[in-house]
């Protein structure tokens, strides 16, 4: 019996690689950029694993080309908004991702762009490279308070949980909404509203959401209306669930006082986008999992469960877990 090839679709941590390389064909594609789509469909051809990113479209066009013998694809992201589950269900192809890993540190990044836009950090920093900072200002560059305000949490699963656990130490009051209460929303001290009392009464809304058919544009120009003129929005969840172009016109008329983003609608965001030449509007390159630590942890959790599929063992971590499950057969 041969070894098996698996592909990697972009450059990983060493880590997630040495583990690879043992047991398998490590065909890497080795740059920061992702395959073209003719390039992944060529090169997924024949492989019996696929270890991908969420830029990487894994529909029914690239199951057709990698044929019968793809046991396996591995995501070293949390969501899989990029994939077609239920396709890679119906050929039997557990889906692997990486939940839990990187909670803690994209609560920090949240938590960080939700200081710097309060705080106007981008905009002071810009104005001393400018050479603006001539003396002491009682009013110049004034932004809001954190602590003792009123934060609204999008979604209060583990990354939103995280987040409310770092803003209670800075005196804030806590609501969230979501499909419905959860229970561990007592530990955080987070009282659930509906989205629209959300809005209205947030000083900041932070949004920990999937991209659902249910989230996507959630924030549009309605819910943006509805949201303090003082209002801060941040997002580390997933573009799409923001209307960019609902944002744009909110933020340029000043309908609400800034935004911190660290996914966008389209991404990469094009340099001349117009959120990007707003002074009220901070935008960072997905950046909510990049720490060393953390994304090498990820990347092995993405070769553990790669292997576990190559092996015919359950996934440890799987997001169509419905693959398992045996078929039903009509009652004869």
């Amino acid at each position: 019996m041969g070894v098996d090839r698996v592909f990697v679709t972009r450059r990983i941590p060493d880590e997630g690689l040495d583990l690879l390389r043992p047991v398998c064909a490590v065909d890497l594609w080795d740059d920061d950029l992702p395959p073209p789509a003719d390039v992944l469909r060529e090169r997924v051809r024949g492989a019996a694993g696929l270890l991908c990113l969420l830029t990487d479209p894994v529909d029914e066009a690239l199951l057709d080309a990698a044929g019968p013998g793809l046991r396996v694809v591995s995501q070293m992201a949390v969501g899989v908004d990029n994939i077609e589950l239920a396709a890679c269900t119906r050929r039997g192809i557990p889906v692997g991702h990486t939940p839990g890993v990187l909670t803690e540190t994209t609560a920090d990044l949240a938590v960080a762009l939700l200081l710097a836009a309060a705080r106007r950090l981008p905009e002071a920093q810009a104005a001393v490279r400018a050479g603006e900072w001539t003396t002491w200002k009682p009013l110049w560059l004034a932004g809001r308070d954190v602590h003792g305000s009123t934060v609204g949490i999008v979604g209060l699963g583990r990354i939103g949980r995280a987040v409310a656990r770092r803003l209670r130490g800075f005196g804030c009051r806590i609501l969230y909404t979501g499909p419905r209460p959860v229970p561990e929303a007592d530990e955080v001290g987070a009282r659930f509203v509906e989205l629209e009392e959300l809005l209205r009464r947030s000083d900041f809304v932070t949004l920990h959401c999937p991209l659902t058919p249910q989230t996507r544009h959630l924030i549009d120009e309605r819910a943006l209306a509805l949201m303090k003129p003082t209002a801060i929005l941040v997002n580390t969840s997933r573009g799409a669930v923001v209307d960019p172009d609902a944002l744009h016109r909110a933020l340029a008329s000043g309908r609400i006082a800034a935004a911190a983003l660290d996914v966008t609608d389209p991404e990469p965001l094009p340099p001349d986008h117009p959120l990007l030449a707003l002074p009220n509007c901070l935008v960072v390159p997905h950046i909510g999992s990049a720490s060393v630590a953390t994304r090498t942890r990820m990347a092995v959790m993405a070769a553990e469960n790669l292997l576990a599929g190559l092996r015919g063992e359950p996934l440890r971590h799987c997001a169509n877990p419905e693959v398992y499950r045996p078929p039903k057969h009509p009652p004869r």
